[in-house]
């Protein structure tokens, strides 16, 4: 049955529409409940329901599809009372500043946001092919969202697949790829999600009639508004409902060896050594295939070591956390009919059925295949003993591959808990979020002491909320793969999926080793969520087996990544706080520039910094988007002047990184790995700039690994505040939280205050004079004092923290 659209009409009954109505779809009745209201017409219904604040969810009822389960809404996601009115017209719906307005003569649905027209649904498809939901939209709003693309940020104009697919080797341009997302964010500050896992597509008007269409082949019949005053509001509005990212364990933020893939227990060991000798900090060693198989193809499934080749791993997997490493291995979801447990999970019903009730078999590129049925308690119960085993062997970290999945027949049957059978490409999207969720609770449930790292290519809405750390998938090692990983962090980021990173130095092909491309790639990886070199072997993707200048520069990048934690670490908890992404497009710092929406170049990192990767060999300069306000480059100290977009020189051993006059970074020293952090020992750096009146800033600390510390507060949050009053720079600094294992009572600090050129008449702590030494020798020696470095222009500050409120008085 299909909801026409009738002609465009001003309804002189209806005067808040003026817009197209459906055919024949006359309102009957309505029954409201606490947080919703179901809507009867002559031909459909429908239930609109509150969630949080400024949200609303539309569910239809279909004559052809069932009503599968929303994956995107979290069970955590809190329901709204709604307030309803009603008139001869119409029915009013309300949460907080969204009001949906239903049209008693055509059932059309109106959204407004205190009085203002957001966008209307227009029809609704219900047909044994297809489900579909149109919705008319302004004439100037830009539209961001479909998850991973590399079409620009604007996608207005483009009609795009929903169907998480592998696109090998893309490089600048890609309609399809790994992690579709059914959402869009409009510059007029709404989301539209559609709760659908199914095989679809995503219209973003590219008919030029002002037309957005969500479809797919069948699945849940919904959609989603979510709406609020500013892009960040709205991104917090969103992980409200889908579900906030749990803090990721800080070893995940460090460094990582990883390559397809390293075959031997004497490989990993020498690999880890050589980072040692190197001295290039590591946390992570990835584990790709060959650890339960000597050849590509014919092992997937066998989930369990090759002990030919890895004799004792877990051995070898507890002396590599000895010394600060942690092992990460790949798992899949195909079990290949050749693999040693094939029967197994043929007998334990784990895999997925064809019409006749048997396993489907499926030849593929890996060889013959099934695949495990993560949407039923049977399979999952039989893929968790895999991960059962792998975590008694002392594996902390998770990777799932090809969860698209890869090949997955339209055919092919799943069962959901109730029962019901559902077709492949009905679920074909959720797929990946199922086994994220299946991963992470495992994970949770065998050790329950430590945070999941669960790294995955696939998902759908909601699935950050399963720890999940997606990957740009199998990018090209050239300069084109280069160029787009900006703007899929971004778009991920803006919708709760804030991990999304890149294989650093690119993954598919490349010849022969193109050393520039390779520093550039993995200079701006300190600046993205992960930092995770990797690739095919035949060019190693670890920086230690490389040219010596090579070596020295990203090196250097490296251990700015790890004297930056403090600051990536506080980033973190922000995103799983507030949703805050970590990567963030430059239009949150300008909602009225239109234009900063299609910018997919410069970004800000944090509130702090603003990054421009070099993504063209030899360039010389290249074109950094400066938002207002003063900026200092980070490497040089250079001052700059924003709100221009400005020619910036390059050199190789540096990348356009600044940091906002006004800034709090806080760093630590040198470490060779997170398990040397030391929590009691901060150094906190301030941009000091005179035009900056006030700004504040915040460190976040706990003990890197436990599940529950925001939940039971064991941590120390720093949250400072600065006042510059022209003669006088005041800092003052308030702790919050519980503290935790490892944190001291006292704490020593150095404050360092950049780009200050006055020296200083008197430094005062909580009142009281400090001494002003006159050496920095004499500073490194005392316990508290300051020193004026004429040469740097800083002015650096010893400390003692021990209360929960301190204050830092530094006069001219």
């Amino acid at each position: 049955m299909r909801y026409l659209v009738a002609s465009l009409l001003i309804l002189s009954s209806s005067p808040f529409f003026a817009s197209a109505v459906y055919a024949n779809q006359k309102y009957v009745k309505h029954k409201v409940e606490a947080h919703s209201i179901e809507v009867v017409g002559e031909s459909t219904r429908f239930t609109l329901k509150a969630y949080n604040t400024n949200t609303l969810e539309a569910v239809f009822t279909s004559e052809h599809h069932s009503l599968l389960p929303s994956y995107a809404i979290a069970s955590q996601a809190q329901p709204a009372a709604i307030k309803v009115s009603e008139t001869p017209n119409s029915l009013q719906i309300a949460n907080g500043d969204i009001t949906a307005i239903v049209d008693k003569s055509s059932l059309a649905i109106r959204y407004e946001k205190q009085g203002k027209l957001l966008l209307t649904q227009t029809d609704f498809t219900d047909e044994q092919s297809e489900l579909s939901f149109s919705f008319t939209i302004s004439d100037e709003e830009k539209l961001l969202g479909g998850g991973q693309r590399v079409l620009g940020m604007d996608r207005r104009g483009h009609k795009l697949p929903l169907y998480n697919k592998a696109h090998y080797g893309y490089t600048t341009e890609s309609s399809q790829m790994y992690y579709s997302l059914p959402a869009i964010l409009s510059s007029n500050k709404y989301m539209l999600l559609f709760d659908n896992s199914a095989s679809g597509s995503l219209d973003l008007d590219s008919t030029k009639t002002n037309t957005v269409t969500l479809s797919a082949v069948g699945g849940r019949a919904s959609y989603i508004v979510v709406a609020d005053d500013t892009y960040p509001a709205l991104v917090k509005n969103y992980v409200e409902l889908t579900g906030k990212q749990p803090m990721p364990p800080r070893w995940a933020l460090g460094n990582y060896a990883s390559r397809f893939g390293y075959h031997t227990e004497q490989e990993v060991y020498d690999v880890v050594e050589r980072f040692k000798q190197e001295d290039m900090p590591l946390d992570a060693l990835v584990l790709d295939l060959y650890w339960f198989g000597k050849d590509i193809k014919g092992h997937m499934g066998n989930l369990a070591w090759d002990r030919d080749a890895f004799p004792t791993p877990k051995k070898m997997i507890a002396e590599l956390q000895d010394s600060g490493v942690n092992t990460v291995v790949i798992t899949e979801p195909f079990i290949l009919s050749t693999s040693n447990r094939w029967q197994e999970a043929v007998d334990n019903k784990a895999l997925a059925l064809d019409a006749a009730g048997e396993p489907y078999r499926f030849d593929f590129y890996f060889g013959n295949t099934g695949l495990v049925d993560v949407f039923n308690e049977q399979g999952t119960q039989w893929f968790n003993q895999a991960y059962t085993r792998l975590a008694e062997q002392g594996v902390t970290g998770w990777w799932g591959d090809l969860g698209e999945p890869e090949v997955h027949p339209d055919d092919i049957l799943h069962t959901l808990p109730d029962g019901t059978q559902v077709r492949g490409n009905v679920v074909h999207n959720a797929y990946g979020h199922k086994w994220a969720e299946m991963v992470y609770q495992q994970s949770l449930e065998l050790q329950p002491n430590q945070r999941p790292m669960v790294m995955m290519r696939s998902g759908f809405l909601g699935s950050q909320r399963y720890g999940m750390i997606p990957w740009t998938g199998d990018v090209s090692r050239s300069w084109g793969g280069l160029k787009p990983q900006v703007e899929l962090s971004l778009q991920m980021s803006l919708f709760g999926l804030a991990y999304t990173h890149s294989d650093l130095g690119g993954f598919a092909g490349g010849e022969v080793f193109d050393a520039e491309m390779y520093t550039r790639w993995l200079q701006y990886g300190v600046f993205q969520p992960v930092y995770r070199p990797h690739a095919q072997e035949h060019i190693a993707p670890e920086p230690v087996f490389h040219d010596q200048q090579t070596k020295e520069i990203v090196r250097e990048f490296i251990k700015l990544r790890y004297r930056l934690m403090p600051y990536i670490y506080t980033l973190a908890y922000e995103n799983s706080t507030t949703g805050m992404p970590l990567m963030r497009p430059l239009m949150f710092e300008n909602e009225q520039d239109l234009s900063l929406i299609n910018e997919a170049n410069t970004y800000l990192w944090g509130d702090a910094f603003l990054v421009t990767p070099v993504t063209e060999a030899g360039a010389k300069q290249v074109d950094v988007n400066f938002p207002s306000g003063v900026w200092f480059d980070y490497f040089t100290g250079k001052q700059v002047n924003g709100g221009q977009k400005r020619a910036y020189p390059v050199q190789l051993a540096t990348l356009p990184v600044f940091v906002r006059a006004g800034s709090f970074v806080p760093s630590t020293s040198n470490i060779k790995n997170t398990k040397a952090y030391d929590p009691n020992h901060l150094v906190l750096n301030f941009y000091y700039h005179e035009s900056v009146e006030q700004s504040e800033g915040q460190l976040y600390q706990d003990d890197g690994i436990s599940p529950d510390s925001l939940a039971q507060k064991a941590y120390q949050l720093w949250q400072f505040e600065a006042d510059n009053k022209g003669n006088e720079l005041s800092i003052g600094f308030v702790q919050a939280g519980n503290g935790f294992t490892g944190l001291d009572k006292h704490q020593g600090a150095e404050f360092v205050i950049h780009h200050w050129t006055h020296g200083s008449s008197a430094v005062l702590y909580d009142g009281k004079p400090l001494p002003i030494l006159k050496t920095e020798r004499a500073y490194t020696l005392a316990s508290m004092g300051a020193f004026w470095d004429e040469q740097s222009n800083t002015i650096k500050v010893k400390l003692t923290l021990a209360d929960a409120r301190h204050k830092l008085v530094v006069q001219k």
